[in-house]
Formats: C-alpha cells, structure tokens, sequence
C-alpha cells in the first residue's frame, strides 16, 4: 500500500501540474540541470508517453521546493492521474477554449519577462526565441486547463453543509487542532503611472515606419514576427483569428472595422500599448484582423507624479472620513483583480482575503505592513503591476488576526474548505477507480514495484 494517501496525491498532482508548466523550458535550456535518461520511457496512458526524465525532474524540483521528501512511486502515480483525465477529456471530447489557454500564456509568458527584466533577457537565460519558449509552454498551459476543466466536471458540483462542518471539527481531538499563525486583510489602491508624450510619439513613429515598409512591399507577418509585443499572436505574424464584435478593446475594434480588407490603420493606442491594425477579413458579425504591437518603456518611459499625487489626495479623504477605503477602490483602483472586491487582496489558493502574515507573503508588503498599525493607510508607493507596469500604490492595514488555536468562530471558512475538499477528493477517487477501465495503462518493469493506482483500484470492489 502506498505511503500517502489519496488527497496527498492530489496535493502533490497539484504540484506535478504547476510544474509542468515550467519544466519544459527550464530543463533543457539549462544544460539539463539533472542527471537522467531523456529518452526512457516508463510509462503510457493511452496515447500519452511518461519518460524517466519526466519523474526524476519533479523528483527533484519537488524536493527543492517543497522541502519535503516524497516517494517516486507517488510522483508517478500522480503523473498518470493527470494523464488519465487528459485520456479521458479526449475520449468524452472535453476541450478548453483557445482564448482562455492564450490568456494564461500571455500572463505567464508577462511574468517570467518581468522577472528576467525584458524578452532579450529571457531568450538569452534559456538560449530559445520567445516563440520556442511560447510554443513549449502553451501545450503545457492546454493540458493544465483541460485537467482542471475535468476535475470541475467530476467534482465541481459538490456541496458541504455547515452541519457536516462541525461534524467534521468535532471530530478532531482537542490536543490535535492546529495553530494558526497570525493573519491580515489588506487592501490596496493602485495607480498607473502615465507614459509620456515623448514614449508615445517614439512608439508611433516605430510603427509609422513599419507601415511605410508594408506599403513598399515587405511582408506584414514577418515584422510582426520580429518586433510585435504580443507574444500571443507574433508567432502567426500578428494574426488574431477571427472575433467578434465586442471582443476586443473599443479602441482596436474600432479602429479595425473602419479599415477596409488588406488595409492598414495608423498607430492606434489602447491599454495594451500602440497597434498598427490590418484588417484581414470580414464574416458576418466577425472579423479577422492582425497586428504589430509596441509596448511603452516602462521604466524609462512612465511618469508616477501624477499617480502619487492623485493617491496623496485620495488617502487624505479616506483619513478625513470623507470617502470609504472600499468606495475609493471601487472608483478609482486600477487594479482590476481587486477594484471590484474594494481593494481587498486574496490569497489565490483560499480565495479568502486573509493572507498569512509569514514568509509567504511579497517581502514587500510584508515590510510594509510591518511599519503600519491595524487602520492605517501607507503614503503612496512605487508598485510593479503583475503585468509590469510601472504604478503607485496605497495601502490599507484592515484587520489581523492574531495567532492562536483553530476555532469554528474564527475558522470557519477553513475548515469548511478542508470538508469541502475531502467531499471532492472521494468523488475524484471513485471517478478514478472507474476511468481506469476506459483507458490503457501500461507500467514499464522499472516502475512495477509500485502498485500504482492499487488502492484506487480497490474502491471498484
């Protein structure tokens, strides 16, 4: 029998999946960090191939991360797992929307460009071109989302009661509850800094140039191919595919129906950065048009002043009561991820707006928060968007919660998550124990010692 039971393979299967997404441009780009065989195959589900490699990477990275041990027999357990449900979405024609995988890609592809600092710095630590790296990491992206899109269709309905959540606390032993640390609400306001005239016109003439050349007969797709921003579309040379009216940002759209087919716009500015439009086509209430885009310079380019003035004033009406914190966020935030919710950040694995005031927090805020008292508003402050704008910001210290034993009163939000999951995993199990029929498993002898999928196996009985 394993070692771990269901739910931790679940846990660690969240783990393999959000690896996924990074291990296959981060493994080969650098030098192959760890000793494997690369081509060695240890197991199939279906059409799916598992290599040595594949287990030995997380293997490892697991114990980097997480710091804690874990069998490999698990590690391969949970990669079949995820495996199956991908067999069984193409068996039951389950499939994710390309604009939901595109959004993710351009949010992760955004990220990692932030962290190295700007795209030729991240072709140059991975020795790939952005569309490589891109092409490597949207398969991954597919294959995360149609696994969770098959995790809500086997387990998205499932209810808890508040009376199954006592049932559940009061059956944990008194000398067994756990501490919890201390944690806070925090919200925030945000404010972009504006880009400046002088930003804007180099961007234009950029783009300018780029239509001069266009109209002297150089091909469109490949100068998007080569100096479009949007990681998204540079790869099919700016290429949208076909949308719907109301798809995309009044500005784009408007500027791409008032063309005619083949024809091509003059720098149109949105809240993405400058586009020079041609228009492709046109069907119905669709339409397919492509693009080169021109981000600003962020950090050269972008002028805060009038941002940290804008927020100065705002703090000053909060303070004076004249203006609530949640009001102003909803008005004036330019964060949408919060604006709507009044400025509260969320902790992205709850869903709560308490954030465990510990080392998992940003260092930043958590320095911060740590120079404030409970109701005080920071002065404004420089701020990094997730999409790596340059911003300021203010910050509201709401509420803490101090550390102490798990109680209903003050944890029932937790708990009832805890109940919750557990109802999902039975359900996740029982599918599992069914699925296993409807697709082909085969273990290589490497890998035979580990029952994999034994105990799921005996839930059929």
């Amino acid at each position: 029998m394993f070692k771990y039971s269901f739910a931790r393979l679940v846990s660690i299967k969240s783990f393999v999946v959000a690896l996924c997404c990074f291990l296959g441009i981060t493994s080969e780009s650098r030098g192959q960090a760890y000793p494997v065989s690369l081509d060695k195959i240890v197991a199939r589900v279906d059409n799916y191939y598992i290599l040595n490699s594949e287990v030995e990477e997380m293997y490892q990275s697991y114990l980097q991360q997480s710091q804690q041990n874990v069998d490999k027999c698990d590690l391969l357990e949970s990669i079949i797992i995820n495996k199956m449900l991908l067999a069984k979405a193409e068996i039951d024609s389950v499939e994710v929307d390309d604009k939901d995988i595109d959004a993710q890609l351009n949010g992760r592809m955004n990220m990692m460009i932030q962290r190295f600092g700007s795209e030729q710095n991240l072709v140059d630590a991975y020795g790939k071109s952005i569309d490589a790296l891109k092409s490597e990491l949207r398969q991954q992206l597919k294959e995360q989302l149609t696994v969770e899109t098959m995790q809500q269709k086997i387990a998205g309905d499932v209810k808890i009661t508040p009376r199954e959540v006592r049932k559940f606390f009061n059956a944990i032993p008194k000398d067994s509850l756990p501490f919890i640390p201390a944690e806070v609400e925090v919200g925030h306001i945000v404010r972009l800094g504006t880009v400046t005239e002088e930003q804007k016109q180099k961007l234009r003439n950029q783009l300018l140039e780029y239509k001069r050349r266009v109209e002297q007969g150089e091909d469109f797709a490949i100068l998007a191919q080569i100096h479009s921003e949007d990681v998204g579309s540079a790869k099919a040379g700016g290429d949208l595919g076909f949308a719907r009216r109301g798809d995309m940002v009044p500005e784009f759209e408007g500027a791409a129906l008032a063309l005619k087919p083949n024809e091509i716009s003059d720098p149109v500015e949105s809240k993405f950065g400058f586009h020079l439009i041609q228009l492709l086509q046109t069907r119905g209430a669709e339409y397919r048009a492509r693009h080169i885009l021109l981000r600003p310079d962020y950090n050269q380019g972008t002028d805060l002043k009038e941002a940290a003035h804008f927020l100065d004033s705002l703090r000053t009406l909060i303070q004076t009561d004249s203006l609530s914190f949640a009001k102003a966020a909803k008005e004036h935030s330019q964060d949408p991820n919060t604006a709507d919710m009044g400025g509260l950040l969320q902790d992205m694995q709850s869903g709560t707006t308490y954030l465990a005031l510990d080392a998992t927090m940003d260092p930043v805020l958590y320095f911060t928060l740590d120079t404030m008292k409970v109701g005080d508003i920071s002065p404004p402050m420089v701020y990094r968007t997730d999409e790596g704008q340059s911003a300021m910001r203010i910050v509201w210290y709401k509420s803490k919660k101090e550390p102490h034993i798990a109680n209903l009163t003050d944890d029932y939000e937790k708990i009832a998550n805890i109940v919750l999951a557990n109802k999902r995993n039975t359900a996740l199990e029982k599918w599992f124990a069914k699925a296993q029929g409807d697709v082909f498993i085969r273990i290589e002898p490497e890998y035979s010692h580990c029952k994999v999928l034994s105990e799921l196996a005996s839930l059929e009985q």
